[in-house]
Order: structure tokens, then sequence, then C-alpha cells
């Protein structure tokens, strides 16, 4: 065995989500409600590790507001499923809170195909993580969050330490114990040993979805792109959509549906343009303006806060 192959081997060793879990290894002998009993049991436990967690996912996302309100954005880096959740959370967040899509990114190692297919070795491939970081153009103004179950991945080390020598804030995400890693906030959810040993496409893939919907959701709603717990910068891009921002400017402007898709038209489709205008008597430049210099919140648009 050489020795860059016992060092991976022995690294795989210590690492909590490589071991065998005790309560599932006879999950092969199950029948099918068995197996997933098994298995919920074990997600169950997801919850209350990421909350344990909350103090520094909250470290993050005050450092994600900062690079937002400098005009910088988030970019996630992973490889394999770690990659995917990030790519999927950004691909989220502009129909959700309407943004546009170059402010939360989604970085895998492999590139766009590897979201599809799975590739083998682009973890390992240090030299694309830093061409993919300085493709993007990384400064000072962006947060970079690193994910990686195993908190080994070489791909994802190298892109947050190439973005940090760039000058952008940096979070690493892992399922196992602290890692040896120079970053700005390291988040540990040690979830234990998966329903099956090394398969951190469960758990841990839980847990990491649970901190990123965290990450993201948060610090636009620091943004006031929330009122009270409603969506009111969602992107109308459906029909779905559509109607569920009708929806909300019923319920907030107090109008019946036929005003509401007045109201909505004549903002230019926006829904918390239309809220104001609707409660106000504003049309829309004046409704605007006092959304601008209510920093985009709509609870202070209205006067309430």
């Amino acid at each position: 065995m050489t020795d860059e192959k016992h060092r991976i081997f022995e690294e795989l060793k210590s690492l909590t989500t490589e071991r065998r879990n005790p309560r599932t290894r006879e999950i092969d002998l199950a029948p099918a409600a068995g197996i997933l009993e098994l298995m919920n049991a074990e997600d169950r436990r997801v919850a209350d590790v990421v909350r344990e967690a909350i103090p520094d996912v909250a470290r993050a996302v005050d450092l994600v507001t900062e690079s937002f309100k400098a005009g910088g954005r988030l970019v996630y880096v992973g490889a394999g499923t770690s990659g995917r959740l990030g790519v999927l959370d950004a691909a989220e967040c502009p129909p959700t809170f309407g943004v546009q899509p170059h402010m939360v990114l989604g970085v895998i190692a492999g590139g766009r195909d590897t979201v599809f297919l799975s590739r083998e070795g682009v973890e390992d491939d240090e030299e694309a993580a830093a061409r993919d970081i300085a493709a993007r153009d990384v400064s000072d103004k962006d947060t970079i969050v690193g994910i990686t179950a195993s908190r080994r991945t070489p791909y994802v080390i190298k892109a947050l330490e190439t973005a940090g020598k760039l000058g952008a804030k940096t979070v690493f995400l892992t399922c196992n114990e602290p890692a040896d890693i120079t970053v700005d906030v390291q988040i540990n959810v040690i979830v234990g040993p998966e329903a099956l040993a090394g398969s951190t496409r469960l758990k841990a893939a839980t847990a990491q979805k649970m901190v990123l919907n965290m990450i993201s959701t948060a610090s636009m709603i620091r943004l006031g792109k929330v009122y009270e717990n409603l969506m009111v910068d969602l992107k109308p891009t459906s029909a779905k959509l559509v109607e569920r921002a009708k929806g909300i400017i019923v319920m907030l402007a107090g109008v019946d549906y036929d005003e509401a898709a007045r109201v909505f038209d004549a903002s230019g489709r926006s829904v918390k343009v239309s809220i104001v205008m609707a409660r106000l008597g504003l049309d829309k430049q004046e409704a605007e303006k006092r959304l601008g210099d209510a920093d985009g919140f709509l609870a202070r648009a209205l006067g309430e806060r």
C-alpha cells in the first residue's frame, strides 16, 4: 500500500460517517417496513444535532448577510451529494426571494454535468477547485460555504483556501469532528454513523440540507425578503406563483381577489409594491420610493416598525 493510499485509509477510519452503526447491523435481514423503521429512527436524530449547531450557523448567517449588503454573493462549493445540495439551494433562491440568479451560486466538483451523473475522482481535483473559484471572480465581498460530510474532500478544502486568499469570508460545513482548517466559521453537525456505513447521502445529507435551508432563508429574511412569515418578494414565474402572490395581497392588503389582481398588474407584478399601494393609497412610484427608504422591509414601509 502506497503512503498516499495508506494516509487516506487511515483518514477514513477516523471519520464518524465511515463507522458501522450498531443499531442497523441487521438491516439486510429486515422486511421492507423494518428497513424503513430503522432508517426513520436514524433520521429522527438529525434535527436535534442541527439544533446544537445553531450558534455557528448564526455566525454564518451574519457573514452571508454582510456579503449581500455589500453587493456580494453566497457561493456554495461541494462534491457529490454535498455539491448537489448546494446547487439545489442556490437554484431555489430566485423564485422564493426574487433575487438575481448570480446572488446565490452552487459550484460542484466536475461541473454542471456532475449534478445529474456522478463522476469518479473529481472530488480530488484541487487544481479544478482553484480554477472554479477564480472563474467566478470571488472577492472580499463574497461568502464561500464549503460543504463536505467527511471534512477531508480535497476539492472543497482547496476551494476554501483559494477563496480565503482572495479575501472572501469562508464557512466550512461538515458532519464530522472539527477539521484543522483556517476558516471564519466551522459548522459541525455530527449525526453519527449512517444506516449504511459511509452512505452520507442519508443522515449527513439531510443535516446539510437543513443547515443550507437555515443559512439562505435567515439571510434573506434579514434583507427584508419576508414579511411576518410570508414570501413577499417571491418571483411570479409560474401560474401557481402568480396566484400565491395575489393571495398574499388579498391577505395583507385586505382587498378582494379582483382588486388584488388589478393592483398586482399596476405594480409591475411586485407583491411588496402592491401591498404598499393598496394599504397606503399610493401609486407605483410612490410605493417604490417608500420601500426604498425602508431598505425593502415591508413592515417599515407600512410604518409598523
